[in-house]
């Protein structure tokens, strides 16, 4: 939901910096600000599984950094992103993250849709992304147990090379940004509920 005080001005990064510590997740786009609550069990579980995946690979081949929300990604004074996840390699790290924030937009983003978020995400998201110079973009749908993957065929090209996996088709996703990793569905939206006995 957006907050009302955009309505009285253009927020601001230093804005977001002075709010309280209220556990919700602050983000800015092109300065009208946007607040989500705490995520849901299941946005939880596929985020915790994507994370260790993609960091047990990227630490065993030290192909960079792997991060999880919250984050920020400082854009500009105006626009301040908080992905679930992000991917920096090891030179991108270098060259744009600091103590606080980065100042850049990662490799790869993953964004987990929810009902709070879902228009944000494959709307005004997806083109900050693609305008600021991500490489992949991937947006994780756990109604549909699926993850959109959004790629550019080449540096000077947008996020125009889109393929849709899918668990129902027993799917890996596979990127250049991890040479060699074959990340299967099944692992990904495996949920604790599956292994658990019901309780009354």
């Amino acid at each position: 939901m957006s907050s009302a005080l955009q309505a009285r001005h253009r927020w601001t990064y230093s804005d977001l910096v002075a709010l309280p510590d209220d556990q919700l997740r602050h983000e800015l786009i092109d300065g009208e600000h946007f607040v989500s609550p705490s995520p849901a069990t299941t946005h939880q579980e596929i985020s915790k599984r994507l994370f260790l995946a993609l960091n047990a690979h990227v630490e065993r081949h030290r192909l960079g950094e792997v991060l999880y929300a919250p984050f920020d990604i400082k854009l500009s004074a105006y626009t301040v992103l908080v992905p679930d996840l992000v991917f920096f390699t090891t030179a991108r790290f270098a060259d744009v993250v600091n103590e606080k924030h980065a100042v850049a937009a990662p490799d790869l983003v993953v964004e987990i849709l929810s009902p709070g978020t879902r228009r944000r995400d494959l709307g005004r998201k997806r083109a900050v992304y693609d305008r600021d110079g991500a490489r992949e973009y991937w947006i994780v749908d756990p109604d549909a147990r699926s993850i959109t993957v959004l790629r550019r065929p080449r540096a000077d090209a947008g996020l125009t090379d889109v393929t849709v996996h899918a668990l129902a088709g027993d799917d890996a996703l596979e990127s250049p940004l991890f040479p060699g990793l074959k990340l299967r569905l099944r692992d990904v939206f495996r949920s604790a509920r599956d292994r658990a006995p019901a309780r009354r």
